[in-house]
């Protein structure tokens, strides 16, 4: 059974699951794989807070309780469909609990699948671009995975980043955590900005490294460059876990 840890945005949990079906080859409902969904916002602190000092309390600990449940309820393999969640700090606790309890699950790592598949994928590119939270931004979590590959890392600068990319995700009114069903028109506004940006400097694809982004920014293609959805790369790899022959073809 595939486990997904939700809440981390709890519609990008959702996203997850949606993906997950949508790259599922079947034809009638017995066809597709088990999976269960755990999303339990209120008891995972905010990731970005906790990066950038605002709170003490590592979402980790949280993440990892929910993990050993999908596990004791039958899942194998499990992904995490937040981004920021698998900086250093969070995810080597999250695996820390695990171990301490003798999982057996099968954790994915969202950012090691989303370069791998560039390079597999997207091998002639040199210059990719980033969008995410200030978490991940500020942690280098993208940057330095993409540029121990060999890649260019093009993202906003940080006004851009603070102004424009952070509160298109966390704004109180406009924010796509506030506002996902539907978005708030400033919200994307402001992620077409900041991707005009990464494409005026090299951009050759763009990382939509937060997974309320692709709740935006939902073609496969923008402003001319290829999108990368990490949450759909997430969602093939959970598939191709399970049962590889029910991963459709891309």
């Amino acid at each position: 059974m595939i486990g997904i840890v939700g809440g981390v945005g709890p519609y990008a949990g959702i996203d997850l699951l949606k993906n997950i079906y949508d790259n599922t080859l079947a034809k009638k409902d017995q066809d597709h794989l088990d999976t269960l969904l755990f999303s339990l916002p209120s008891k995972i602190m905010d990731r970005t807070e906790y990066l950038i000092g605002n709170i003490t309390e590592n979402p980790g600990n949280a993440i990892a309780k929910i993990i050993l449940d999908l596990e004791k309820s039958g899942a194998t393999v499990v992904g995490i469909p937040c981004n920021t969640a698998h900086s250093s700090d969070i995810f080597a606790l999250i695996l820390k609990e695990l171990s301490a309890n003798g999982s057996q699950i099968k954790l994915l790592h969202m950012i090691n699948e989303t370069i791998d598949f560039i390079k597999v994928h997207y091998p002639q590119f040199s210059k990719i671009g980033v969008l995410s939270t200030t978490g991940t931004y500020k942690q280098k979590i993208y940057s330095n995975a993409l540029e121990s590959h060999g890649f260019i890392t093009v993202k906003p600068t940080l006004e851009m980043q603070e102004e424009l990319v952070h509160p298109a995700i966390y704004h109180p009114e406009y924010g796509i955590k506030s506002q996902s069903n539907p978005f708030h028109f400033t919200a994307k506004k402001n992620l077409e900005h900041a991707i005009n940006y990464l494409k005026e400097n090299g951009a050759e694809a763009v990382i939509l490294g937060c997974t309320e982004i692709p709740l935006v920014i939902t073609t496969a293609e923008v402003k001319g460059m290829v999108a990368i959805n990490p949450t759909n790369v997430l969602a093939r790899k959970l598939i191709e876990s399970m049962d590889p022959k029910k991963l459709k073809s891309l």
